[in-house]
Formats: C-alpha cells, structure tokens, sequence
C-alpha cells in the first residue's frame, strides 16, 4: 500500500473533564464550513482508556468526527506514536477510518457507521465469522522487511515494573503479592514461549464494544488501535475470547465452549489459508488460543492496577484486576494440562 500522508497536528489541548470547548475548536479547524452553533454532539460513555465525543451536523452521521482525548497517564500503558502508525497502516489496508488529525491530548477520526457489538452479539456464528475473517485479514499485515517480534512480554514487563514501584505498597489484600506475580510472569514465558504461536500483526484489545458492525454492507470492522503491535496470533484470539465474559458484567460463563471455539477457528483459518483445513490444524490452534487466554487475564489484570492508580473514568478497575486474576488462577492448572496434537 502507499505509505500514508503525514497527519495534521493541532496544538489544542482538551480538558478531559469538560471536552466540548476543546472539541468545538478542533472542529473548526477540521470542519471550517460547519456553523459553530449547528454542530451537534454526542458523548461515547463505554471506553475505559478514553474519553469520546461525536461532532456532527446532519441528523444522518454520514460526516461526523470522533474527538477521543487520551485518559490520564494513559502514556504509562500506551505508546501514542506507535498508535498513529497503527492506524495509517491499518487504513492503508482498508481496516480502518480516517485519521483526520492529532492534538496534544487526543486524536480526532472518522465515525465508523454500524454498531458496537455486545457480548450476546459475538457469539452468534453469522456474526463470529465475520470476525474470525477480518481477524484473519488483519493478521496477514505484513511488517516492512524486519522480522516482528511480539510485544506481549516487553508490554507486561513494563506494566509489572510499573506495579512492582509505584503501586506495590498500595496493593490490595485480594490481589496476589509481587513475588507471587513475578513467579507467574515467568512461567507464562517459559510456557507460552515454546508454543510456537505465529507473531502476526493484531489488534490485541477486539472487546466487543472495539467490533462495528454494519449490516448494510454486511461486514465488521475494528476500532482503537491502542494496544495494536505485532504479536502471537493465539494472543489475539484468545484475548477476544475471554471477552465473551463482558466488561461491566464480567461473567465467565460466557467463555466460549469448546464446539464454538473450534468453529471459529475454522472460519479463521480457512480465511487465512484459503485451503482446506485439517482438524488437526483446529485443534492445534484451539490448544496455543486457550494457554494465551492466561497471558491476556494476566495483561490486563497488570493493566488495570495500573489504571486503578491514575485513571479518572468512572470504572471500579481494581475489582476489574482481582476478577481477571482470580479467572487466570482458577483455568491455569486445566489450561497447562491441555497438549498439543501430535
């Protein structure tokens, strides 16, 4: 694909706490032709990292600008630079909307028509196989020339170094103690690390409220592209599978059962390949996505410790960080055990 135009950068900041101000005059400069007092707004209230506004004029959305304002010491969790690239390339391939501009706080894209997914949604075949094919599309990025390495481990190094000096005294009685998590982390190398998972282009965070669905055009598309970065394929699937459980309602239930995992990754796999494919191919896969599963309780556990810390949203993270370690210790002796087909 061309390589991407560089993005128009505004030096507005924006009050996180009172975003319309800011909002409006990044309008202007976007969107000179809009009359101040004819531009309508929306606000997004279901992002746990940002803070989202919709600017529009026409009752339609068919032109409407996303304002997203970066949470507080977000740049603790995520590189911002690295967010842009993802999103130009994932544009240049297709996948993603307009970039319109950056600012000192935030970025300002394109509405995506369609609807955010729920938990009930995902689970649908019609729907599941959407996703498992532009899944596979995205997988298929290529990095320019250089062999990618994942970020999985470098990333959760960081966020336990973060946990490990800044929260460590602070730390609740529910969540595990550092030596504890340190011992873990390590295992989860060692274990994972032999599985022989592809390191592909993800997307790394596919909750459901990150997959659009646009029943004219009947496909799926992924949005926020913060935690985007070359990683083990297995990573990716089993992340978006533990999101069956939800986010507010995290309820594990919900994880998919073995027969609807299989089907998915059949799906997956075909769209990958265009080949046949062997059930022996499924199951090696269904085996690498469940371990990985473990590492994304642990990543995001780690995450929201981190955002218990700083984050303003209104959004109980560290109940959020003591589910997500309690589900990782409750499956890793079941998972562990599972074996790869010979």
């Amino acid at each position: 694909p061309p390589r991407a135009a560089a993005v128009a950068y505004f030096g507005i900041s924006v009050d996180p706490d009172d975003i319309l101000p800011g909002a409006l005059r990044l309008i202007q400069e976007l969107r000179p032709h809009w009359k101040p007092e004819q531009v309508r707004t929306k606000r997004f209230t279901d992002g746990i990292t940002n803070k989202l506004v919709a600017c529009y004029v026409e009752e339609d959305m068919q032109d409407c600008v996303l304002v997203r304002v970066y949470g507080e010491r977000t740049e603790l969790l995520v590189d911002r630079e690295n967010e842009v690239r993802n999103f130009q390339l994932l544009r240049a391939h297709g996948c993603a909307p307009k970039l319109y501009c950056t600012f000192q706080n935030g970025l300002c894209y394109e509405y995506m028509q369609g609807v955010a997914l729920g938990p009930e949604h995902i689970r649908e075949p019609r729907l599941f196989r959407l996703i498992a094919l532009e899944m596979a599309k995205i997988h298929t990025i290529h990095a320019n020339g250089s062999l990618p390495r994942p970020t999985l481990w470098h990333k959760m190094h960081n966020y336990f170094t973060l946990v490990k000096n800044e929260i460590n005294p602070s730390l609740s009685a529910d969540v595990p103690k550092v030596e504890v998590l340190e011992q873990e982390l390590a295992w989860l190398k060692e274990h994972l690390s032999q599985l022989e998972s592809p390191v592909v282009f993800c997307h790394n965070d596919l909750l459901c409220k990150n997959i659009i669905y646009d029943s004219t055009k009947g496909h799926v598309r992924f949005i926020d592209y913060e935690y985007a970065g070359y990683n083990y394929q297995a990573f990716d699937i089993g992340n978006h599978f533990n999101e069956f459980a939800g986010v507010n309602e995290v309820d594990y239930c919900l994880y998919p059962a073995r027969e609807t995992q299989l089907q998915w990754l059949h799906y997956y796999l075909q769209a990958q390949r265009g080949v046949a494919v062997t059930p022996r191919e499924v199951e090696r896969l269904y085996v690498q996505v469940n371990k990985f599963a473990l590492a994304s309780h642990f990543f995001w556990a780690l995450w929201a410790l981190i955002q218990n810390q700083y984050s303003t949203i209104d959004f109980d993270f560290l109940r959020y960080a003591v589910i997500r370690f309690n589900q990782y210790f409750k499956v890793k002796r079941q998972v562990s055990a599972l074996e790869m087909p010979k």
